[in-house]
């Protein structure tokens, strides 16, 4: 009984490793900054994406996406977001989502409401964070 109950915990690690290793997962955090009289505003959107909007950020490979907000001692309202990125050529993928007209009218809508912070990269938006740490 031990025995098979060695091979079938080698069998379910060695499938949990083939398993994440095929999928290639990549995560991404970015941060950006909310115009406070813009709060009621942007959660309200957000609570109700339009379906084009979700179905192109699955189309291009984005999973387990979530934005969260939060008031800094600075006094300023910051967005966070957290994404995972399953596809192969994230590049590809984000000027696919650039180029489609539903997207482009959800962030006409979006952009006016949000702040980037000065030390974003050139070309950035959200200015993306460096993981420092993650656990499975």
């Amino acid at each position: 009984m031990k025995k098979l109950m060695r091979v079938f915990i080698s069998a379910v690690i060695g499938l949990a490793g083939f398993g994440c290793a095929a999928q290639n997962v990549q995560r991404y955090g970015m941060v950006l900054g909310l115009k406070e009289e813009k709060i009621p505003e942007y959660t309200k959107i957000h609570a109700d994406v339009w379906p084009g909007v979700l179905k192109l950020i699955k189309d291009c490979n984005i999973r387990n996406y979530s934005i969260y907000l939060h008031r800094l001692d600075d006094g300023r309202h910051y967005l966070f977001a957290y994404f995972e990125y399953t596809g192969k050529d994230f590049k590809a993928d984000m000027d696919k989502m650039a180029e489609d007209e539903t997207m482009k009218k959800w962030w006409e809508i979006c952009e006016p409401m949000q702040i980037p912070v000065k030390n974003r990269q050139e070309g950035e938006w959200w200015a993306e964070m460096k993981e420092v740490f993650h656990t499975n």
